[in-house]
């Protein structure tokens, strides 16, 4: 398997590694190779359950762990605290992932010379990611990175494996639903999860749903957008539930990472 035996020399010199663990498919296949190639003795997936990752993907993770033999333990982040989070600037990933690695940094006393490592891979280094910057101050290792590891061989290595997350779609943090400038309250996060519930549960599994303030903004796969268009009442009502009082359905589709826009075209 194509970058299987660079994994294996990079984890033989490890003496033990705590991952930061999100249940999404990269850094679940970084907490697994971390077992299989050190042991569950000297591994530790650490996720945080953030307002800001949904509920369901903390179940998934806790449920990957448990069938993987996984040592996991949950901790509590407190990004919600500081406002250069939760004003949502540009670089509102820096603080989130800043606070999660000063978290395992205060962890990795109790685990002397371990490794503090991530899911990141080769294509994320194109992504606009400044989590990414924090993550070099915190001297946090990216094996995937280091062993030219892109998001297809992620997905190939996972499947490989059997890990019942090899095709799970992305799903980043639900801040990443709200335009920067716009505050993050945990009752936006709250809804944003549980209006991606609804249109997921209509059979749209890749989805999002952004939130502009009393507006919900739909997106699925342009492949996707006809079947949308026959079942919009109803989401549309189930949305209205939640606590939003308008429902856009977009004609452009799903494209991840969207918000950005306004970053790339200079628009403040």
């Amino acid at each position: 398997m194509e970058g299987l035996s660079k994994l294996e020399k990079w984890f033989a010199d490890c003496p033990g590694v705590l991952v930061a663990f999100s249940g999404g498919v990269d850094s679940s296949l970084a907490a697994f190779l971390s077992k299989h190639f050190l042991g569950r003795e000297r591994v530790l997936a650490v996720i945080s359950a953030s307002p800001s990752l949904k509920l369901s993907d903390l179940e998934e993770a806790k449920d990957f762990a448990r069938i993987n033999d996984l040592p996991m333990r949950v901790i509590a982040t407190k990004e919600m605290d500081n406002p250069n989070y939760f004003t949502n600037p540009t670089n509102r990933c820096y603080f989130c992932k800043h606070t999660l690695y000063d978290e395992l940094a205060e962890l990795a006393k109790e685990y002397l010379g371990w490794a503090v490592i991530n899911g990141t891979n080769v294509d994320d280094l194109g992504d606009y990611r400044p989590g990414l910057k924090a993550a070099d101050e915190f001297q946090v290792r990216s094996p995937l990175v280091e062993c030219g590891i892109d998001k297809e061989g992620v997905r190939a290595l996972a499947a490989h494996f059997g890990l019942q997350c090899w095709d799970k779609p992305a799903s980043p943090c639900l801040s990443s639903r709200v335009p920067y400038g716009e505050q993050i309250t945990i009752k936006k996060l709250r809804q944003i999860e549980a209006a991606e519930a609804i249109v997921k549960a209509a059979g749209f599994p890749i989805n999002r749903v952004r939130h502009f303030g009393e507006q919900a903004r739909v997106e699925v796969p342009a492949e996707d957008a006809a079947r949308l268009l026959v079942l919009r009442e109803s989401i549309e009502a189930s949305i209205f539930e939640v606590g939003f009082a308008e429902v856009h359905f977009d004609e452009e589709g799903f494209v991840s990472g969207k918000l950005n826009r306004v970053i790339e075209s200079g628009v403040s």
